[in-house]
């Protein structure tokens, strides 16, 4: 399928509006969680009351305790944590906290005691450019957007999959414009990624362990750059719209479930969490702040 047709078939997907009930949307408003933040992304829930934020213009991680509101400053680069500089993406899971460094171009892996380890920098044939964002699949391994130039005439981005216990490092997905967020789909049969110089969200195929290549559109959202997306339990799948000032709830068939107005222009990414996974998270870099919204239905954990 080439570029051309992924387009038009991107385009058909906005006609569709879907008339789903109330019942499944938001219908609270987006609540200050905290603030003091530079360019805040990659929220990743602890499974129990913490929210780790990367800061991608600082210097240091945060830790907020999503009850209180309280922001510790979790890692800070020092002599003692060279390796530590800027994050984006970060993954909770197992007492790992996983990061993508994007000034010394690594995958990290943290542990509860705060050792930092360089788990991977790409292949002998392409290191790692600009890690953006990172979940883990159904195999139990890492997944990682690496986007280089944002230019959709030059679409030089992949998609790694790292061992998370050794490191081992492939490239399972190439020529894709800025690739973004990322996740599964709730039925394993899908990978999802965020081409963000094309404003669009595609699919790929997921089968016993493998990517393939077939990309998809999902659906395209002009006016904004699809950043950071969480699907919840029923399959819908919600957008942070950079620059588009909004946070786009879709159905798995691909239609707007709703348009939930974000608190500032440039919504950067989300995360489920708090009491059975029914809170959003958002980061938001206009604001510079943390929010959350109830939802009705539970997130997927990453």
């Amino acid at each position: 399928m080439t570029r051309f047709h992924l387009i038009i078939v991107g385009l058909f997907s906005m006609i569709f509006i879907s008339c789903s009930p109330k019942s499944v949307i938001p219908q609270g408003k987006w609540e200050r969680v905290c603030t003091g933040f530079n360019f805040p992304e990659g929220p990743a829930w602890d499974g129990k009351a913490a929210l780790y934020v990367s800061n991608c213009k600082g210097n240091w991680m945060a830790k907020v305790n999503v009850r209180s509101g309280n922001v510790e400053k979790y890692l800070e680069q020092s002599d003692l944590l060279p390796d530590f500089v800027r994050t984006n993406g970060l993954l909770h899971k197992a007492g790992c906290l996983y990061a993508c460094e994007f000034e010394r171009n690594a995958i990290l892996k943290i542990d509860d005691g705060k050792n930092i380890t360089i788990l991977s920098r790409g292949t002998p044939e392409r290191t790692l450019k600009r890690p953006n964002d990172i979940t883990m699949g159904p195999d139990g391994f890492l997944y990682v957007t690496d986007p280089f130039h944002y230019d959709n005439s030059n679409p030089d981005g992949v998609v790694y999959k790292i061992d998370p216990v050794s490191g081992e490092t492939t490239i399972v997905l190439s020529d894709i414009a800025f690739p973004n967020g990322i996740a599964f789909s709730p039925d394993n049969q899908w990978l999802f990624v965020s081409e963000s110089a094309f404003n669009r969200i595609l699919k790929f195929p997921y089968k016993k362990g493998k990517v393939y290549d077939e990309p998809r559109v999902f659906i395209t959202l002009p006016g904004g750059d699809p950043d950071g997306i969480a699907f919840d339990k029923a399959g819908n799948l919600y957008i942070a719209h950079f620059g588009g000032s909004a946070v786009y709830m879709v159905s798995p068939k691909g239609n707007i479930l709703s348009k939930i107005e974000a608190p500032g222009k440039k919504p950067s990414n989300l995360e489920f969490g708090g009491k059975n996974l029914k809170t959003l998270f958002l980061t938001e870099v206009e604001t510079n702040a943390v929010y959350k919204i109830e939802t009705k239905i539970s997130g997927l954990s990453l």
